[in-house]
């Protein structure tokens, strides 16, 4: 029998191509499946903390910036659950991450074209060059396109990859883990926003605390997120296009400059741990020794010992050395080609660690042009610091939607922008508009 034949297939349902799934469906002529291989849609279930929340607004969803009147929004699942006045009524500043993993749940269950529980074992092209043979554990499928999907992976430091276990690992696996820190000497290295959201979690409560907790960041302070208006200019479509168009060596300079627009920690957060620490020394009136905070510190090694764990911190002043009991690694994620795409590695072209892409987010490569890879969340080198971000998500989506489908399915404004760069063109979006889905 020949395998069934999709116009594309999606490996991966996390945001990015929930909202590809979203977008195309109901397109006339467009026949996809998204397969995903957790049995259940969480989204980041290791750090799904009581009260971590979304640093982007809930209207940058899978849909709502290029199609507000989609039935899989953020408000459509509101409305669905018979809250939208209550959260209305509640003003959250952000949404609650556990509640936007919710959604996403809900638009998976939603979507016919969304498959849980199956696993990509190997892709690769059929005799005749002329489609996609994509094996899973439930059989096999052919494409003319492929969208990847899978995100970026935890990333771990050398220096720590030997030591890994469980009183050592990556605050991905947090939840997972579930480690008893209550009296025990606990450190948090990384300065953003998930070791952030470790710390309040681990200080929250005076009967679970630590004996001491100490945070790492390289930075010279805890810093916050760049959030002020033209700051997210850069989290804009029109921004993206320009970006792409700049030449490498600005490109990089730009993210590097932009780093705390996506990797700082919210201003409220920093005021809640900061609140918290006072009330701690102060009013409860425990040791100073509680928590030390060592900035502009970095991760040099780990050793075990009869003591516990031994981190040897590289600080303006020399190597310093902490023992403690459990090392919790919030050192952020970088992106990597799934095991299934690996013997594809050598047709692709990379920049910077990433499949170089074309305008339309499809990758270079050697392979066949009616065989096309489009990649998500993938290419902040050659998009800004916006790409893995959810602000971003929607748009790109309608762009390979477009692609996928040879024509204009969507179509809309890029916004425009108040800061004049001289460029001629003032929004970059012309190619991509309002939706025009049932029309």
């Amino acid at each position: 029998m020949q395998p069934a034949f999709h116009h594309f297939i999606g490996i991966g349902a996390g945001p990015a191509n929930l909202s590809l799934a979203a977008l195309a469906h109901g397109v006339p002529n467009l026949r996809g499946r998204v397969l995903e291989r957790a049995q259940e849609l969480v989204w980041h279930p290791g750090l799904l903390l009581p009260q971590s929340r979304l640093q982007t607004s809930f209207l940058k969803d899978l849909v709502t910036p290029v199609d507000p009147t989609n039935p899989y929004s953020f408000i459509a699942y509101l409305v669905a659950h018979d809250r939208l006045y209550p959260f209305l009524t509640a003003r959250f500043p952000q949404v609650l991450r556990a509640e936007f993993s919710d959604y996403l749940a809900w638009v998976a269950r939603r979507l016919p074209s969304v498959e849980l529980g199956c696993t990509v074992e190997e892709v690769e092209l059929d005799d005749r060059n002329e489609r996609w043979c994509v094996r899973t554990g439930r059989g096999e499928l052919a494409a003319r396109d492929l969208v990847l999907g899978t995100g970026r992976a935890p990333w771990v430091p050398e220096v720590a990859r030997g030591q890994l276990g469980r009183n050592v690992f990556h605050a991905s696996e947090f939840g997972r883990v579930a480690p008893e820190l209550a009296g025990r000497r606990v450190a948090i290295v990384g300065g953003g926003q998930s070791g952030a959201e470790l710390v309040q979690h681990v200080l929250r409560d005076g009967g679970t605390l630590p004996s001491r907790l100490v945070w790492v960041s390289r930075r010279s302070s805890f810093l916050p997120l760049d959030d002020s208006p033209f700051a997210n200019e850069w989290f804009t479509p029109a921004y993206s296009q320009r970006f792409y168009e700049l030449d490498a060596s600005e490109r990089a300079r730009l993210v590097a400059e932009q780093g705390l627009a996506s990797d700082g920690v919210t201003a409220a957060l920093l005021e809640e741990i900061y609140r918290r620490l006072y009330e701690l020394r102060f009013i409860e009136r425990r040791s100073a020794k509680l928590a030390q905070l060592l900035a502009g510190h970095e991760l040099r090694g780990i050793e075990r010992g009869v003591g516990g764990l031994r981190l040897a911190l590289q600080g303006p002043q020399g190597v310093r050395e902490e023992w403690v009991d459990t090392i919790v690694l919030a050192t952020g994620y970088r992106w990597s080609l799934p095991a299934c795409l690996e013997p594809l590695r050598p047709r692709l072209r990379f920049v910077g660690g990433e499949p170089a892409v074309h305008a339309d987010f499809s990758v270079e490569w050697d392979g066949p042009a009616g065989c096309r890879l489009f990649v998500q969340n993938a290419s902040r080198a050659q998009r800004g610091v916006a790409d893995p971000n959810l602000s971003l998500l929607a748009w790109r989506s309608s762009i390979i939607v477009n692609a996928l489908a040879g024509r204009e399915v969507y179509r809309g404004r890029g916004g425009g922008s108040i800061i004049d760069r001289n460029e001629g063109d003032t929004d970059g979006y012309d190619h991509v508009a309002e939706s025009s889905i049932g029309a």
